[in-house]
């Protein structure tokens, strides 16, 4: 089943840090069974709560290969760079087993 991180990006501290964060993408994707699916330079619109700068949508095959990704080392040292470049909601989500649509297709 798949699994999805989700980030919010809730405000920016240090842009300098959030660049040095991205540059390091890369290298923290790499060896990883990841599909991004939305990123931070899309269009972001809040409609409830409060208004977020932006988010980012990971795919996994499974929520264990999601969890593995997040505690990996390449990705906690990059982590570094987001703690101190901005304020952030992370979540991990495990998918659901695709079913019909309300139509009755798919």
């Amino acid at each position: 089943m798949a699994a999805y991180i989700v980030f919010i990006r809730l405000r920016t501290r240090d842009p300098e840090q959030l660049a040095l964060y991205a540059k390091q993408a890369p290298a923290f994707m790499a060896g990883h069974a990841v599909r991004p699916l939305a990123n931070f330079s899309g269009s972001c619109e809040s409609l409830e709560g409060a208004a977020a700068e932006g988010a980012a949508i990971l795919e996994f095959p499974t929520l264990a290969e999601a969890k593995a990704w997040y505690v990996s080392p390449a990705y906690q040292k990059a982590c570094e760079h987001r703690y101190q470049g901005g304020d952030y909601c992370a979540m991990i989500l495990e998918g659901v087993a695709p079913g019909p649509t309300k139509d009755g297709k798919g």
